[in-house]
């Protein structure tokens, strides 16, 4: 998928909202007790295709060790906008400078089991851009093919019950990779969105 092609469907459509288990599944956490986070969803292009940058998380973390996700984390108080964090958080992480992004929009905030409201950002990246991995929050960064993650179909959703409660849970593995979890539901979001299949 293009650039043009990528903005054709993304600005040509209403904003896709998440699957309704997502809301069944924290509809007993309270708004105001909700922390507030971002992440971005990097956009890089390669011959004229778009990547997206995505990172497994470093195994010594208290929380989601290992887990593939996009960069990104809690709002802290000198940032000025949710914006602001998602960039702060991808320079943090990967090194990511601000001159090499250009925001595009965001998806629809996501309340996670965790207590987060979390808002996707989205973004180009300069496919120049040089990643410094910070060792304590990411142990590896690699790019997937737009197209792939887009279609419906490299996606799968398993039910399962735990103490009476069923809960759908999302995955795509990709390569070496296996991404489930709040990155899984932001791309099935990014899928009505852009609506490949």
């Amino acid at each position: 998928m293009t650039k043009y092609e990528f903005l054709e469907r993304f600005q040509l459509h209403q904003l896709a909202d998440y699957h309704a288990s997502s809301k069944i599944r924290t509809a007993h956490i309270r708004m105001d007790n909700l922390r507030q986070a971002s992440v971005l969803i990097g956009l890089v292009e390669r011959n004229n295709r778009l990547n997206v940058i995505l990172t497994r998380r470093a195994q010594h973390l208290k929380h989601h060790p290992g887990q593939v996700s996009f960069p990104g984390g809690k709002v802290e108080k000198n940032d000025r906008t949710i914006i602001d964090t998602a960039l702060r958080e991808a320079k943090e992480e990967i090194g990511l400078h601000y001159e090499q992004v250009s925001v595009i929009g965001q998806l629809p905030k996501l309340v996670t089991v965790t207590e987060f409201h979390v808002t996707p950002v989205l973004a180009f990246v300069d496919s120049n851009y040089q990643p410094v991995i910070d060792a304590n929050e990411v142990d590896t960064l690699f790019e997937v093919p737009l197209e792939f993650l887009a279609r419906a179909e490299n996606m799968s959703a398993v039910n399962f019950t735990v103490r009476g409660a069923t809960h759908r849970v999302l995955s795509i593995p990709y390569k070496e990779h296996f991404i489930w979890g709040v990155t899984a539901q932001i791309i099935e979001s990014l899928q009505t969105q852009l609506q490949l299949s």
